[in-house]
């Protein structure tokens, strides 16, 4: 039976541009939706890049302007994997123009633009996704499950940690990533965000934090002569700028039921390449993940005789457990694209019938807030409130 199109317009490429073509491209070899995702058209800055991204990702056109995707009838759905300062402008348009957003994570640079981008897409009445793909990770859904059944009790303590070291070297150029305003922040929003994403999915709203920032490298070369340094091996460049943003965040959160919670971001973390680990201690249990193992799950049951307790792996992978059943044998593990190829399925079903899903532009801007919160916290060295923080 055909399905219905849908037209997918990309804005922005490169590593996330890969992993959304490829999910869009391959969802319904893997699940059964609704629609035919079609991709319609891409956006980048430079068009002969563009063109070629096209070309291998299967995009049927490709363009240097971003605003004639928000503008076109035949578009449904704008995709922004953009860098994190062009996502509020982007978003609103796209909304306003009554397309469909699926938006790459952090939401914005500051909790009134995200708060901008979600008025917008809920005022127009489009589905709106904010794309923190560790939420469709089976094994942090069925984390969540086990603390929804009471399987760990009252929930006492959350340790997040997210750690990587890709700017280690000083001669790293000076991108966007470095700059307070184009990213907003360091870890403390590129990382920390996704920490503080799945600490509210799992554990529930932050009322407070304490936190306090580092920046090592205060200076980077400047792109262009730093990135051809870098990329060379030549030496260093001469004309450097100056870093804006945290190179490490750690962060104490107090939570509206009670629940304490640190959050450990890095970018400075040697031999750590994408170390997303949480912990979670109840009154009757304890659970603890790790991506670079993301199929298997850590659960102490307390519950049980004292002879008998201990942390017990469970591989998730079976088709009882989340996705299951649109990939492999049991044992037959899943990777990082999977994720977005869960986070395209219920969005399609999202747009089928007419609901949302979570995370969404909303959910971004209360995760931004925290996030602000927790710059004002280091800032002036003092515990900050989240209400604090207005737009």
């Amino acid at each position: 039976m055909a399905k219905n199109k849908l037209n997918i317009g990309l804005i922005g490429k490169g590593f996330m541009g890969k992993a959304h073509s490829f999910a869009w491209s391959g969802v319904n070899r893997f699940f059964d939706t609704d629609f035919e995702p079609v991709l319609k058209v891409c956006a980048g800055t430079d068009i002969d890049s563009t063109r070629a991204f096209a070309d291998t990702w299967g995009w049927e056109e490709a363009t240097d302007d971003w605003n004639a995707i928000v503008e076109r009838d035949d578009i449904d759905v704008v995709d922004i994997v953009s860098p994190t300062f062009t996502h509020d402008a982007i978003a609103i348009a796209a909304a306003e123009s009554g397309k469909h957003v699926f938006c790459e994570k952090p939401a914005a640079v500051s909790y009134a633009k995200a708060k901008a981008m979600a008025e917008a897409a809920n005022k127009a009445g489009v589905v709106h996704y904010l794309n923190h793909n560790y939420r469709r990770v089976p094994a942090v859904i069925m984390a969540k499950k086990l603390i929804d059944d009471g399987r760990i009790g009252e929930i006492f303590h959350w340790r997040g940690t997210y750690l990587q070291d890709w700017i280690i070297d000083p001669g790293f150029p000076l991108t966007w990533h470095f700059k307070k305003e184009s990213a907003g922040g360091g870890p403390l929003y590129d990382l920390n965000s996704h920490s503080v994403d799945l600490a509210r999915y799992l554990v529930g709203e932050i009322d407070a934090v304490t936190a306090v920032q580092k920046t090592f490298t205060s200076e980077r070369p400047l792109p262009g002569e730093g990135a051809a340094a870098f990329s060379s091996g030549t030496g260093a460049a001469e004309s450097k700028g100056a870093v804006t943003v945290d190179d490490a965040s750690f962060m104490i959160a107090e939570f509206n039921n009670g629940s304490l919670g640190s959050f450990n971001a890095s970018r400075m973390a040697t031999g750590r390449k994408n170390w997303n680990d949480f912990e979670i201690y109840g009154s009757k249990g304890s659970l603890h993940w790790n991506f670079e193992s993301m199929n298997e799950l850590g659960f102490f049951d307390a519950t049980k005789p004292a002879a008998e307790q201990g942390f017990t792996k469970i591989s998730v992978t079976t088709g009882d457990h989340p996705y299951g059943n649109a990939w492999w044998a049991p044992g037959h593990i899943i990777g990082y694209e999977n994720t977005f190829f869960h986070a395209v399925a219920d969005f399609l079903k999202a747009v089928s019938e007419g609901g949302g899903l979570a995370p969404n532009l909303d959910d971004g801007a209360s995760c931004i807030r925290v996030l602000e919160a927790a710059a004002k916290s280091s800032d002036e060295k003092r515990r900050v409130g989240i209400e604090e923080i207005t737009a």
